[in-house]
């Protein structure tokens, strides 16, 4: 590790130091190099394979850091805007929601951060802060709510501007790479896991990113976690027990026992009737994707008993706060396979293909 001395002080971050030498103005550099230009995957029309281009580099608007992305998690929601599942992104368009990276310019009025720290960007990217939901505590359902990687620029490139308000310090204990899965499937599992209520007896369906978090998050509150997968995905199942479930099997297995909820993960809405049968009376059933296939009928019979079914919508800034502040003390361990940025079209095949074990990870 490189060592930078300014006065007395001696710190590990040379961006830092060099951060307090030079003079501040309105857009601040941390570098005497300003290149014009980076490095993205480009989606221009949904359903057609990643551009890699060369575009001109974001400038960091009233209330931005500009980030130098180091990692980037590749997540399902990356696949529903790619399959055009999600309606009107911007395009051409930078996928990615899971933003690791070190802030190397501010914008005036971004005093959040100073440059050289390393911030995490995560889903919800800019809410207005002014309709009855923002004003209620409830941003994650702002009307106006602007999304990272999809209505904003993504972390599929060597930077990223985000709103300063929008980004969060991350523990120390997580490397980069590491890192990028817990501003999602991290977060959004930590929310999924709330809406749970105190079920001790937690079913999990899809066993992929968000899974293999909320498992190790379960077992640290004291749950028992029965996990559920493609029917013959064995190495699913495997890699949920490693993990501390107590059973693993079949979506349309039935558990040994009662529920108490299930969390569906996989976008497939053919799991609700499926879960709602394996829940006791009063469980819930949490669907936990931004998007899902059509639910298909069934009895009211399922539903009885005062089951509840409902859905978990994108995230709060207190969501990032609580679960970054819960992650490093469970300790929650994110499994990752790393791709370098220009295989970003290999990285979402496979996980459209079911074949990333944990999660996938581009790094820059």
């Amino acid at each position: 590790m490189h060592h930078v001395t300014v006065g007395h002080a001696l710190l590990t971050n040379p961006a830092t130091a060099l951060a307090r030498l030079v003079p501040v103005s309105r857009v601040r550099y941390n570098s005497p190099q300003q290149f014009s230009t980076m490095r993205a995957m480009l989606l221009d029309v949904p359903r057609r394979p990643l551009r890699a281009a060369d575009v001109p580099r974001p400038e960091p608007g009233p209330g931005q850091v500009l980030i130098a992305v180091n990692a980037c998690g590749v997540c399902r929601t990356d696949l529903h805007i790619f399959d055009a599942e999600l309606a009107n992104p911007k395009l051409p368009l930078v996928l990615g929601h899971e933003i690791v990276g070190t802030v190397v310019a501010t914008g005036p009025g971004a005093g959040r951060f100073a440059r050289g720290e390393r911030v995490g960007v995560p889903w919800l990217g800019w809410s207005c802060g002014e309709c009855r939901y923002c004003r209620t505590a409830r941003e994650n359902l702002c009307d106006r709510a602007r999304f990272t990687g999809y209505q904003i620029d993504g972390g599929y490139a060597e930077y990223a501007a985000a709103d300063a308000r929008f980004a969060f310090r991350l523990p120390g204990e997580y490397a980069d790479a590491d890192a990028a899965p817990l501003l999602c499937a991290g977060l959004i599992g930590y929310r999924s896991l709330v809406a749970a209520g105190d079920a001790e007896r937690l079913g999990l369906y899809g066993f992929g990113a968000a899974a293999h978090i909320v498992a190790q998050l379960a077992r640290h509150q004291g749950r028992r976690v029965f996990a559920f997968t493609r029917a013959g995905d064995t190495d699913a199942q495997r890699f949920a027990l490693e993990l501390g479930a107590v059973w693993a099997g079949a979506s349309d297995d039935r558990p040994p026992e009662p529920l108490d909820a299930a969390i569906i993960f996989a976008p497939v809405g053919s799991l609700v009737p499926m879960a709602l049968r394996t829940v006791a009376k009063g469980g819930t059933v949490v669907c936990a994707g931004i998007h899902m296939s059509e639910i298909p009928a069934f009895p009211y019979d399922l539903l009885w008993g005062e089951r509840v079914v409902r859905s978990v919508a994108n995230l709060t800034r207190k969501d990032g706060e609580e679960f970054l502040a819960l992650a490093p003390k469970a300790p929650v361990r994110t499994e990752i396979e790393s791709y370098p940025l220009e295989h970003a079209n290999e990285a979402l095949g496979n996980l459209r293909a079911g074949r990333v074990r944990g999660a996938a990870v581009l790094k820059i």
